[in-house]
Formats: structure tokens, C-alpha cells, sequence
């Protein structure tokens, strides 16, 4: 399990992604690479890491859910996730 410090600077960073996102946008249409340069790397999409929402597990993680393959294990043998089911044939 992840600490509630990398949960937390995962959230900040996405805060400071979401924030450049326009200007980012605006700056590469430009082709400003020096302005570019100026922002704060943290606002770079690219930094972003995608972690469990439940536990904080950096690998492993389904995009769908946004929680890992083990807590997805979990919650579908809980009958939690609505029309997940374990496979029997």
C-alpha cells in the first residue's frame, strides 16, 4: 500500500495538470518551447502516475475501474462491482 504522502502528491499533481492543461495546449499549438520550458514540470500529463483509488498500488491497475487487480479480484468475489462475476465453465 502506497503512503497517504504519494496518495496526496499524486492528487497535487493532478491539481497542477488540470490547471496548465489550457495553457499547455495553447503554448504547443504556438510552437513556444521556451515558454514551455518555464511551466512547472509537474504539469506535464506525462508525470502523472495511475494509481489503485482504493490502496494506492502503483502497478497493476485497471483504467476501467481505477483500482488494482487485486482489490478488483476482491470487490467482484464481494459481489460489489455490478455484473462482475467469477468464470466457471
Amino acid at each position: 500500500m502506497a503512503s497517504k504522502a504519494k496518495i496526496e502528491k499524486q492528487k497535487r499533481n493532478a491539481r497542477l495538470v488540470q490547471k496548465y492543461a489550457e495553457k499547455r495546449k495553447q503554448l504547443k499549438e504556438e510552437g513556444d518551447w521556451a515558454a514551455l520550458d518555464a511551466l512547472p514540470r509537474n504539469s506535464s500529463p506525462t508525470r502523472l502516475r495511475r494509481l489503485c483509488a482504493l490502496t494506492g498500488r502503483p502497478r497493476g491497475v485497471y483504467r476501467k475501474f481505477q483500482i488494482s487487480r487485486i482489490m478488483l479480484r476482491d470487490m467482484a468475489l464481494d459481489g460489489l462491482i455490478p455484473g462482475m462475476k467469477k468464470a466457471s465453465w
